[in-house]
């Protein structure tokens, strides 16, 4: 079984975005609240949220994540954005790594150059919950 492991950690350790984002997918989620999103774009990267900053690195979310992130950490706050980022653009930077119940989680080691973002859309707070886009895989 040391084996397996070590297999295992071989094929994650330092895993760079490029491969594992186009193994696995190539949009990943910011949720920002309005102020931060203006700033980013005002200044052509956005360089991280309080929590990002005091952490050493920039969360995102995969498709299937984002959910319980905007559960988890925004349950309530209005006037955010979700913020879609195409992985492909981040380099180097975008490290996965285990956090939340063992997932593997996007971070990125740097700022979020506004260039690589696909799209900002409302994330509205409506009945209880934030109502994401069509489409978002879940």
């Amino acid at each position: 079984m040391p084996q397996c492991k070590w297999i295992v950690h071989k094929l994650f350790a330092g895993y760079g975005a490029a491969q594992f984002s186009e193994a696995k997918m190539t949009t990943l989620y910011k949720i920002l609240s309005r102020p931060q999103w203006e700033k980013a774009r005002s200044a052509g990267v956005f360089e991280g949220s309080e929590v990002d900053i005091s952490d050493g690195f920039i969360h995102l979310s995969s498709p299937h994540q984002v959910r319980e992130t905007a559960q988890k950490h925004f349950s309530g706050q209005t006037d955010l954005l979700l913020v879609s980022v195409r992985a492909e653009t981040l380099g180097e930077t975008l490290k996965w790594e285990v956090s939340r119940g063992g997932a593997l989680f996007p971070h990125i080691y740097g700022t979020l150059p506004i260039g690589a973002v696909i799209e900002a859309v409302d994330l509205p707070w409506e009945g209880g919950s934030h109502h994401f886009p069509e489409g978002l895989a879940q």
